[in-house]
């Protein structure tokens, strides 16, 4: 019934912000064309350095890279002279193409009041045919974004088409990402129409063939699996897949499906030929010095070559 049930497990993506990284995992790279998940926060408190938070500019090759934020808000500035406050609710999808480079910054103390930020990234792969394409970025704002509510069930559509709704989101391959927030007792089932499907339990708890999940767990299924899904108390959930891309190639943060276009990256990066956003180029992270394992960078997935 169930493929496999993934235990996130602690990163950091900069100096002070720690989150758990749910994919890549050693027993399943990829659910659909996603390759990458990380959440962060809630962050309960501002270190006495606000800017150690920052994410410094840094490069991506073959992917998009998909910000959504629960609470909280960031500020994107990229290598297209792009600078985006990114606020809960809005789907910020930011395409690497053949080469970007972007930066993540806190710098609204009042959002890291409270244990207001959290926030979901994940990283899309893309086709081949789309690997090498221009670098783009896009900005949707929740009015852009479909919702649907039921007894118990609120859900918003991220990207792509389920259960009958779809939006202006610009993807590369089918597939299905949608923000579900449960009641207690209510009870929910996974869309049909796409392959491989996973659930990530960002808060509450469910109980799936009578085995309860918990916070930070995703449960992967492959198509004809049609769980039905019990919250057991107030639970938000992140849905996402779709259709297989194929054998990809991961390393630091580029992605392809050609391991010399990985060596072609690194070297690009080293060289300056993927350039700093121009609002923010002072600082940046250099290319890590490893060969097989991350090593305090950011972000820093494993490495599938």
């Amino acid at each position: 019934m169930l493929d496999l049930v993934i235990d996130a497990r602690p990163a950091a993506i900069s100096e002070s912000m720690k989150v758990k990284r749910i994919l890549p995992f050693r027993l399943r790279r990829m659910v659909g064309p996603f390759i990458f998940m990380d959440h962060a926060g809630p962050v309960e408190s501002a270190p006495a350095n606000r800017s150690s938070l920052d994410v410094l500019p840094h490069p991506h090759i073959g992917l998009s890279t998909v910000s959504y934020l629960f609470g909280g808000q960031v500020t994107h500035r990229d290598s297209l002279g792009v600078e985006q406050i990114i606020r809960p609710g809005e789907v910020n999808w930011m395409t690497a193409g053949r080469g970007i480079s972007h930066s993540e910054r806190f710098e609204d103390p009042a959002a890291l009041a409270g244990g207001q930020l959290e926030m979901i990234q994940t990283w899309v792969a893309l086709p081949e045919k789309d690997e090498e394409d221009l670098p783009s970025f896009h900005n949707y704002t929740p009015d852009q974004l479909p919702v649907f509510t039921d007894t118990g069930v609120w859900m918003r559509l991220i990207a792509g088409d389920a259960y009958g709704l779809q939006n202006g989101v610009k993807t590369h391959s089918p597939l299905f990402y949608l923000h579900v927030v449960l009641q207690p007792g209510a009870r929910f089932g996974l869309p049909k129409e796409h392959p491989e499907r996973g659930i990530y339990i960002a808060r509450g708890s469910l109980e799936v063939g009578g085995t309860t999940y918990r916070e930070g767990q995703m449960l992967v299924f492959s198509k004809g699996v049609d769980p039905l899904l019990l919250a057991k108390e107030a639970s938000t959930l992140l849905l996402l897949g779709g259709e297989p891309l194929g054998e990809r190639f991961i390393w630091w943060n580029f992605v392809s499906s050609r391991r010399e276009r990985i060596e072609q990256a690194k070297e690009d990066w080293k060289q300056g030929r993927i350039i700093l956003p121009p609002n923010d180029n002072k600082e940046f992270i250099p290319l890590p010095e490893y060969k097989s394992r991350p090593a305090g960078s950011a972000p820093k997935p494993e490495p599938l070559s």
